[in-house]
């Protein structure tokens, strides 16, 4: 009787043990279920916090105002494998400024600028603006802000009636450091320019912030003398019902190396970023561009067109654009176009595009790389125009669209001015090699 009962009373305990650990596993599997279901969710305040299980390129790469946060550049990094290293290593380490760079402010027509729409003056790199929006994503950025000590702000508030310009200048080729801020109050309407010429060898940083509700267009040009070299960061906060166009046209310089990067600060926010190149025999013209959609409802649009002529021309644009969790009804689109002149010249196109939130209007990208339009020339000789001005037609009609965008009618025909001289010069240097080889 006695072992009856030990018996039951052991079957007993390994039923309810049985019981206890078939409770345990299920509990630790719904425990592991609930940890992989918990996808981090991004800090709005941060618009660089993991916004995703699976971290995105901005999550990954580091941001910092200190160099050595990053890596020397190689060209086995990803963003430095289509850039002539050798040829700009001198900006990968802190250096002293030359000062020979120089920045004057004026309207663009020779007028005074308002002193209640537009204030100008110079801060300690650091003290704010300065240094307010984001921060440097390379190496070459972050030695900028280290070599330089102050920045130039311009500030901009109410209707402008009258474009800004703001001219850099370069006076040789000792190295040197630039930090340039464009801060625009809440619901102003404004145009800049910022014109680069002359012979430099410049480290350029730029930050523009745009307040609520306001719509703001900024032009860079550098036109830079052949042996110029010019490597530069953008940093862009468009505000919460903000419209920004941002354009970007390089004619000139040995090697132009411009990274931007951009967020949104609200819903509703508008960005029109524009690019327009021309590269010649030798050259390497470099434009990098970072979209980040991290509130909702906001559209985006990157546009970049670049000719190429001549042996040895190379150009080289990288697009990303990155829609977060917290972006719902985005609407984005990159595009980049490159016409090829003459062989030898070499054009490199990449877009990239990471999705995040299914719930968008859109987001797409696309690029390509060809020369003349077989075609298009035919048509245009069958017309009587001659073989030389037919090519000259197609490759103003290329980047008209994209010049008239601009908006600024004396801007625009300089430009187109600019190109016609770029063209006829490639003819001429052409039509030399052709007599040289008879």
């Amino acid at each position: 009787m006695t072992e009856a009962t030990n018996s039951e009373i052991t079957g007993d305990e390994t039923e309810n043990a049985k019981a206890a650990t078939a409770e345990t596993a299920a509990g630790s599997t719904a425990a592991q279920v609930a940890a992989e279901l918990n996808i981090p969710v991004a800090d709005l305040s941060d618009p660089y916090a993991v916004p995703a299980l699976m971290p995105s390129s901005a999550d990954k790469a580091p941001r910092s105002f200190d160099p050595d946060d990053f890596a020397m550049p190689t060209r086995k990094q990803d963003d430095w494998r289509y850039t002539p290293i050798d040829r700009i290593e001198e900006f990968f380490d802190v250096f002293r400024p030359s000062g020979q760079t120089t920045v004057e402010v004026s309207a663009i027509d020779g007028t005074e600028l308002p002193a209640e729409n537009v204030k100008l003056y110079q801060t300690k790199l650091g003290e704010a603006p300065s240094g307010t929006v984001s921060k440097p994503t390379d190496r070459a950025a972050a030695v900028e802000w280290q070599s330089g000590s102050t920045a130039t702000v311009v500030e901009l508030s109410g209707e402008l009636s009258t474009p800004v310009l703001i001219k850099v200048k370069g006076a040789g080729l000792d190295l040197d450091a630039l930090h340039l801020v464009i801060k625009a109050a809440d619901k102003t309407h404004g145009d800049v320019i910022v014109e680069h010429e002359g012979k430099a060898r410049l480290a350029e940083g730029v930050e523009i912030v745009t307040g609520r509700d306001s719509h703001v267009s900024a032009t860079f040009i550098q036109e830079w003398d052949p042996e110029s070299k010019h490597v530069g960061n953008h940093r862009i906060h468009v505000g919460a019902g903000a419209s920004l166009r941002h354009s970007v046209v390089t004619l000139g310089g040995d090697v132009v190396r411009l990274r931007m990067d951009q967020d949104f600060g609200g819903d509703q926010g508008e960005l029109n970023m524009l690019g327009i190149y021309f590269v010649d025999p030798g050259q390497h013209i470099e434009n990098r561009t970072m979209v980040v959609h991290n509130h909702p409802a906001c559209k985006s649009r990157v546009v970049y067109k670049g000719a190429l002529d001549g042996k040895g021309a190379h150009s080289t644009w990288v697009g990303n654009a990155l829609i977060q969790p917290t972006a719902p009804g985005t609407d984005s689109y990159e595009l980049n176009r490159n016409l090829v002149l003459t062989p030898g010249a070499i054009a490199d196109s990449e877009p990239n595009l990471e999705i995040e939130n299914g719930n968008i209007i859109g987001a797409g990208h696309a690029s390509s790389v060809g020369r003349f339009d077989d075609e298009e020339l035919f048509y245009l000789q069958s017309r009587g125009i001659p073989e030389t001005e037919a090519r000259k037609l197609v490759v103003r009609g290329f980047f008209a669209e994209l010049i008239e965008e601009i908006g600024i009618p004396s801007i625009s025909e300089h430009l187109m001015d600019v190109i016609d001289r770029r063209l006829a010069r490639g003819e001429s240097a052409a039509m030399a090699e052709v007599l040289e080889e008879k």
